[in-house]
């Protein structure tokens, strides 16, 4: 269904106001993600995820560099396309609670959402009152506005406002952050039921034990790149997990006893050639600082390590 490949972002911004310089946030990256999956992009802060779902909504910041290609049903993610699909095709829940309007009331902008993807006028309010029902909201929160919410209401009616429709492909950027236990359960149980039913669901998240209840599987982020993509069950047994950096974080789970890595990691300097890992890596060598490592086959997944 969506289909990501050499993918680079990158901003130009000026020193002194005279100097032209590029910062790259995203290189070189690669995702799959098919009909009836959850595919969960996981990494720790700064790696670009948010970015990613920035750049697959057509909402990067207009002194954004995008290249690469980007496929949705076998056809180029194009801007203009990009402008059709968004809010019909292609659903964000997006990380901030700011993204709510501040001057409509929270059910005028579900509702909004509901007519944007297809569903009939008639069954708008039907459709509505099913949203808020599935998320815990009573349908008095429709009435009120956005400061007038709690975060973690806030956070259930932006899951509500991008599930509502008939897009084909979710985009969640922690869709879990600041909800209670059984709440965030509900609504990872029912991402599940919208893979099942035969959409893409594109989980991203930095909690690794949210994303293995429900992702099919897994895709590493570091540093703005892939590392390794796995299936959800090489988590489970860790055995199976290929790049160091995949495996630290396996070690560093709770059901793990939080084995955290001796060194911590580190970015390379920008621009600087061969594995952005190497700083951290017990396994370099001269090739790791020399050349940067390619995205291949491995087994039943993917990796970026020239000795995984």
């Amino acid at each position: 269904m969506l289909s990501v490949y050499d993918l680079s972002i990158s901003f130009s911004h000026y020193s002194f106001g005279l100097k032209k310089r590029e910062v790259r946030a995203i290189e070189d990256l690669y995702l799959q993600v098919s009909a009836g999956q959850i595919m969960a992009v996981i990494g720790q802060s700064g790696a670009g995820k948010s970015l990613l779902a920035h750049a697959l909504l057509g909402i990067l910041p207009r002194h954004a560099l995008l290249t690469g290609s980007l496929f949705f049903k076998g056809r180029p993610l194009t801007e203009q396309r990009l402008a059709e699909l968004r809010g019909r095709e292609i659903a964000l829940i997006p990380q901030s609670i700011t993204s709510l309007n501040p001057l409509l009331r929270v059910g005028a902008q579900v509702a909004r959402a509901a007519r944007l993807s297809g569903v009939s006028k008639k069954k708008v309010g039907l459709a509505v009152h099913q949203a808020f029902a599935r998320y815990g909201l009573k349908d008095d929160v429709a009435k009120l506005f956005p400061h007038q919410l709690s975060g973690g209401m806030a956070r259930r009616v932006l899951t509500a406002t991008a599930t509502i429709g008939k897009a084909d492909l979710i985009v969640a950027d922690e869709p879990v952050n600041g909800l209670d236990v059984p709440t965030a359960k509900e609504t990872l149980a029912h991402l599940r039921e919208l893979a099942d039913s035969g959409k893409g669901v594109l989980l991203i998240t930095h909690d690794i034990e949210a994303a293995l209840q429900v992702a099919d599987k897994v895709t590493v982020f570091w540093a703005g790149t892939t590392l390794e993509v796995a299936a959800a069950d090489n988590f489970r047994e860790g055995g199976r997990l290929r790049h160091p950096y995949t495996r630290a974080l396996w070690n560093a789970l709770p059901t793990n006893a939080f084995l955290l890595a001796r060194q911590q990691p580190a970015l390379t300097p920008p621009g600087s050639p061969g594995c952005p890992f190497r700083l951290c890596c017990a396994r370099q060598d001269s090739l790791c600082a020399e050349r940067a490592p390619k995205l291949r086959n491995a087994g039943q997944g993917m990796v970026r390590c020239h000795h995984a």
